[in-house]
Formats: C-alpha cells, sequence, structure tokens
C-alpha cells in the first residue's frame, strides 16, 4: 500500500545561481539569488514563502540567516544538516510540514562559494577514532571503499574511470556544466593520483553555487505557470558518522532509503526515466547504482559498460554531468533534486534551456534523486514525477 504522503506535494518553482564561479559573492549571496529565481519560476513573491529548509557548511542557522536576508518570518523551518543528503531529507519535511498544514509553500535552499573561497575545507568536528591517523576528509575514507570494492569484487581502475567519462559526456550535452571537452578513460587513469585509486578526475569538481525549490501542495500546485513536480516518495536512513563506523564498506544506507522511498511511491526503481546520483567520487555512483537495486552486489562494473549510463544508453545516469563534470560546491544534493526535476519538465514541455541533442530525455516522467551526507554516512532518496503518474 503506498504511503499517504505520496503525491500531496510539488516543486512548483527551482532556480540556480553562480553555477561553477561567482566572484565577489558569498554563500548567502547565492542562496538568496536562487532563492529569488525560484520564487519568479513559481510566480510567487518571496513573501509568500512561509516555511525554510536550508543546510550549509559555512552557516550555523543557515534557515534563520537566508529568513532574515529575503525578509520573511517563517512558521516553520529547519537547519538540520547531514551532508549532501539534507536536501532530499528537507524535501521530506517539507512535505510533512505542508501536508499537516502548518505551512503553505516551503523553501529549500542552498549556497557555496567554496571554489572562489579558497577550496574545499571541511566543517566537522574532530573523529576521535581517526584525527590520529591525519586522513585527508573525505577523500581517504572514500578512497577506502573503493580498495575495499576493488578487492572484493575485482573491479579495475578502469572500471571507475568509466564513471567519469559517462558524466563528462552528459556535461558536454549540458551548456551549464563547469566541466565539458573531451575525457578518456586513458585520461582518467593518467590523471594526477590524489589518493589511490583515484586520480584527480575520479574526483568530483571543486565549484561555487546556489540552488533553490519552492514546495506547495498539491491542491495549490496546479495554479503556477510551471508543471508541478510531485513529490512521489522520499526517505532517509544514515548507519554511522565515521568511515571507521561504518558497518559494512560495500553496502551504504541507500539501500533502505531507496526501497522505502520507492515503496511511499509505489513504484518499482525500474519504472524510472533517470537516476540522479551523488557522484562526489566514481565509487559512489558503482554502490549506488547496487544499493538502490539496478544491479546486484558486485555488478556495476558489468551493468555501466559499454555506455549503458552514458547519452544513448538505456540507463540515463546523471545526466546534467554529475559533480564529476557539472557542479559540485561542497553540498550536491539540491542540483541531484534539481536535474531530476528539470528532466521531467522538460519532458513535459516546459522551457528549461538550451541543452544538446540528447541532454534532454524524452517524456521523462519518473526520476530518482539519491542524496549522499558525510563519507558514505547519511542517505536520503527522492522521486519525483510528472502530473501523469500521480
Amino acid at each position: 500500500m503506498v504511503h499517504s504522503l505520496r503525491a500531496k506535494t510539488a516543486c512548483v518553482g527551482l532556480g540556480m545561481a553562480g553555477m561553477g564561479e561567482a566572484p565577489g559573492k558569498n554563500a548567502m549571496d547565492l542562496m538568496v539569488e536562487a532563492t529569488y529565481l525560484a520564487a519568479k519560476d513559481a510566480g510567487i513573491s518571496v513573501q509568500d514563502i512561509d516555511g525554510i529548509f536550508s543546510a550549509t557548511a559555512v552557516h550555523s542557522m543557515p534557515a534563520m540567516s537566508l529568513a532574515e536576508h529575503i525578509g520573511v518570518q517563517p512558521k516553520f523551518s529547519s537547519s538540520s544538516n547531514i551532508g549532501g543528503s539534507s536536501f532530499m531529507a528537507h524535501a521530506l519535511n517539507a512535505a510533512m510540514a505542508l501536508e499537516a498544514g502548518i505551512i503553505n509553500v516551503a523553501l529549500i535552499a542552498y549556497g557555496s562559494n567554496q571554489r572562489t573561497a579558497g577550496g574545499f575545507k571541511t566543517v566537522s568536528e574532530p573523529l576521535p577514532y581517526e584525527a590520529v591517523y591525519k586522513p585527508r576528509v573525505p577523500l581517504t575514507a572514500y578512497a577506502l571503499t573503493a580498495n575495499r570494492y576493488m578487492h572484493e569484487f575485482g573491479a579495475s581502475r578502469e572500471d571507475l574511470a568509466e564513471v567519469a567519462v559517462a558524466a563528462r559526456q552528459w556535461a558536454n550535452l549540458n551548456p551549464q556544466a563547469f566541466m565539458r571537452g573531451p575525457l578518456s578513460k586513458e585520461d582518467v587513469l593518467g590523471a594526477r593520483m590524489i589518493s589511490t585509486p583515484f586520480t584527480k578526475l575520479d574526483c568530483c569538481l571543486v565549484t561555487d553555487g546556489g540552488a533553490a525549490i519552492i514546495m506547495t501542495r498539491a491542491d495549490r500546485a496546479k495554479d503556477g505557470p510551471r508543471t508541478p513536480i510531485y513529490l512521489m516518495g522520499a526517505a532517509m536512513e544514515h548507519h554511522h558518522r565515521m568511515i571507521s563506523e561504518m558497518p559494512d564498506l560495500m553496502q551504504t544506507s541507500a539501500k533502505q532509503s531507496s526501497q522505502r522511498a520507492l515503496d511511499m511511491a509505489g513504484l518499482s526503481v525500474n519504472q524510472m526515466d533517470s537516476y540522479q546520483l551523488y557522484d562526489a567520487f566514481t565509487i559512489n555512483t558503482m554502490l549506488f547504482l547496487e544499493d538502490i537495486g539496478l544491479c546486484k552486489k558486485g555488478e556495476a562494473k558489468d551493468f555501466i559498460k559499454n555506455g549503458r549510463i552514458a547519452p544513448g544508453g538505456d540507463v540515463p545516469v546523471n545526466t546534467n554531468g554529475g559533480g564529476l563534470s557539472c557542479v559540485h560546491p561542497g553540498m550536491y544534493g539540491m542540483f541531484v533534486m534539481i536535474e531530476a526535476i528539470r528532466q521531467i519538465r522538460a519532458g513535459a514541455g516546459d522551457d528549461e534551456g538550451k541543452r544538446e541533442p540528447g541532454g534532454w530525455l524524452k517524456e521523462a516522467k519518473l526520476c530518482l534523486a539519491h542524496g549522499n551526507g558525510g563519507v558514505l554516512s547519511s542517505q536520503a532518496t527522492a522521486i519525483w514525477g510528472h502530473p501523469d503518474t500521480v
């Protein structure tokens, strides 16, 4: 039986700002700019917003600060931070607050100027069991999982490189992608080694960027200028904070979050038209393809061969270019979710901007957006759907 929250709320507006580099703007500037763009896209005033959800790496109370900057006094807000998966969790919280009648219009927003500010700086409490070894967080933790994956399942660096090449091929269809141009597996393998087995091109970009979406209840969603894209299901789960406490390096809690999100929606993973997966590193995509149920554990290396997840393949993954080639401003989850929504809006005939042929999927109606936080720590999944799927 599907959950009572299924399709009770929808995204009616979205905005992105400072994609790639935004000199002279700070994280809040980008979040505010994205908020105004999302409100305009939804055909509302920012004064209509009465619920705010936000998390960043540089603000202790971002929802309060954002409300102050845009001049609203929300009835409900949350700055719950579970890393890059925060925003799918915020969508679930927003849906609950909207359906309960506590708020009418929810804003979910993020901003980061980490590129122009001088690079990624981890904001974290000390990790007591690991700090003595001086790991380069989060890189060391993901390299650990990649090495274990290669040992357990016989995967190779070439298999990891296949993920990066597919992401770049999608980015080459997307004028908004920060990193474009030819990329071969040999390029990935020959790039500067960062942490074995990762070269620079196995690792996500370091960019600026702001993003926001507007959600409201289904009974109000049809009144806007854009096709409403319904939240069909959402779920989250986390099993650890430090990588040394991860119960099984090969099994993320994406298995649980994705299955519960699909159960809420009354759908199966194979019914999705695209899969937007948080690809902070090439190993992420392989782990998540398995954990969301597209293939069995250890089979992703074969599943992705022959361009299956690249443009023209039958399993479109990270169609904007992902965190590896499109944009990655520290916490990438908002952009995962926005790409899922934009693909469905484009399929509905909304003008989502120019992409090269194949960059917009034909009549995409169901998309899975999966977020990852920490060091494979927190996983959250959201299923978005066209009105015809409700």
